[in-house]
């Protein structure tokens, strides 16, 4: 019998409202865990979608580390996308299997206390609760740096930078606590723009080079500044290129942590998450083609420029087009950082209800079932301000914050990866389950492989040093929280009572 976490408190009529009307089923499988539910089932198969492929954000991606692969890896550096994108989507179908298993906000952290134990799974929803308040500054600062300056023409700096970033967070905080069904409208239309303006700046792009003579697609297989000797040798440049898809590729598995508000999420979670990672890789490689074949015989200085992808828009389709694809730009990567707080909200939220931090009972309050929970979300929002200043007069902010956005992730895929191995040989799937039958074998192989290269690119190089020094740090901090948590909540994190989570 596995362990679980011990049974929150009940929800009161003082402390919360009645539960919503939603999904029967669903429901049940939450008030089994031990919870009552309290926030609405606003999303739908699209919804779900499209909190993933906001996370994930092509756009978000490319316009922010496209110049640091060209620095790095030069143009060539393109082709790991595809290699990145394959990887990812194995990782994410083991977590499907896990986010059907366990369909409840809080993801990883649910999952590790369930399996495994509660202090593992604290550990998880930290490492979790960092990544996603990094990630949330990395994605804000990419906002004013390669979308929004170079739209009004304003020249970037690092204090600068930090206030709009700043300023853009509460904004993001403001929506998140005021409706999730608004919040959701706004990124539900931020991806159907986002999809539309790549694909169609895919094909004028596209367009301009074949009709009209610009750019040059020899780049395609350029090593532009970059010694070709050992290129593609073991940690050469081409795999530390993989930087590109490894930053870009991630927070799909947010749908997971909305479990709770998603109708049907056994079946819904697991398949937004797998097609918003294929989508993203289509639409992502095309995009990564068209645009560094336009790129032309200037590649020295589209390299050292703070927004390549804008400059190259601008220079072979012009400036009209370069400035509309930017507003699109500004609002799929404001909708891309909105999503991450969401997410990062729901994740202290699922903590807070299990007594696992500190002013539990401030944290988990959710005033309205349609809001999102407002201290919880003040936490994450306020975390990332706080982030911000530490960086504020940091020229190279948004390069270093992308390094350690790409590295914790890594970590917690593979050890989530690892937790599903480990506790798979206690679980029969169900008739309805989301399984992958005679695949699931050499899907969990590929997964295992694919995080195994990852994690050696990003831990052995030297030049993801400041990031992993700024992991060390967040496991730091984490290891005195956790002692304030082991010394005043040490009951709950050694409780073995509870339901059994492999009949939820």
């Amino acid at each position: 019998m596995s362990q679980s976490v011990r049974p929150p408190r009940r929800a009161t009529a003082s402390s919360s409202p009645p539960p919503p009307v939603s999904d029967t089923s669903a429901d049940a499988s939450i008030e089994h865990a031990g919870y009552q539910p309290q926030l609405a089932r606003t999303l739908g198969r699209f919804e779900s979608f499209a909190v993933a492929f906001s996370f994930i954000s092509v756009t978000t991606g490319l316009f922010t580390t496209y110049g640091t692969v060209l620095g790095s890896g030069g143009p060539a550096g393109i082709w790991t996308w595809p290699i990145v994108t394959l990887g990812t989507v194995l990782v994410a179908l083991v977590y499907g299997m896990l986010a059907n298993r366990i369909p409840l906000s809080g993801y990883s952290y649910q999952w590790a206390s369930r399996l495994a134990s509660p202090v593992l799974g604290w550990w998880f929803g930290w490492v979790s609760f960092s990544f996603l308040a990094i990630v949330t500054v990395a994605v804000d600062y990419g906002l004013t740096q390669v979308a929004l300056f170079p739209l009004l023409n304003i020249e970037y700096t690092a204090g600068r930078g930090a206030v709009v970033t700043v300023i853009v967070l509460v904004i993001q905080m403001a929506l998140i606590i005021w409706s999730t069904p608004i919040t959701t409208k706004i990124n539900n239309l931020a991806v159907g723009a986002e999809v539309l303006a790549i694909i169609g700046l895919t094909l004028l792009i596209a367009g301009a080079l074949i009709f009209s003579g610009k750019g040059d697609w020899g780049n395609l297989g350029s090593y532009g500044a970059v010694s070709a000797h050992g290129y593609y040798g073991w940690l050469g440049p081409f795999m530390l290129s993989a930087l590109l898809g490894a930053f870009t590729l991630v927070g799909w598995e947010s749908a997971a942590n909305l479990a709770e508000e998603t109708h049907n999420p056994k079946q819904v979670v697991p398949a937004a998450m797998v097609r918003a990672l294929l989508v993203s890789g289509v639409i992502g490689m095309l995009f990564l083609i068209v645009i560094t074949a336009g790129a032309g015989k200037n590649l020295e200085a589209i390299t050292a420029s703070s927004s390549p992808v804008a400059d190259i828009i601008q220079s072979t389709v012009g400036s009209a087009v370069a400035k509309a694809m930017l507003v699109v730009v500004v609002v799929a990567i404001f909708a891309c950082g909105l999503v991450i707080m969401v997410s990062c909200s729901r994740l202290v939220y699922a903590m807070a209800r299990d007594e696992r931090v500190p002013a539990s009972n401030l944290l988990s309050r959710v005033p309205r079932p349609t809001g999102g929970p407002t201290y919880a979300t003040l936490l994450a929002g306020l975390t990332s301000v706080v982030i911000v200043l530490a960086f504020a007069s940091n020229a190279d902010a948004l390069a270093q914050l992308s390094g350690a956005a790409t590295l914790m992730p890594a970590i917690l895929y593979a050890g989530t990866v690892a937790l599903y191995i480990g506790t798979r040989h206690r679980y029969t799937p169900n008739a309805d389950d989301f399984t992958l039958g005679r695949w699931e074998k050499p899907v969990v192989a590929g997964a295992v492989v694919w995080l195994v290269v990852e994690l050696c690119i990003f831990l052995i190089p030297a030049q993801f040093r400041q990031a992993q020094y700024y992991a060390l740090g967040t496991l730091a901090v984490g290891a005195l929280l956790f002692a304030v948590v082991w010394f005043t909540r040490r009951d709950q994190l050694t409780s073995e009572r509870g339901q059994a989570v492999d009949t939820l």
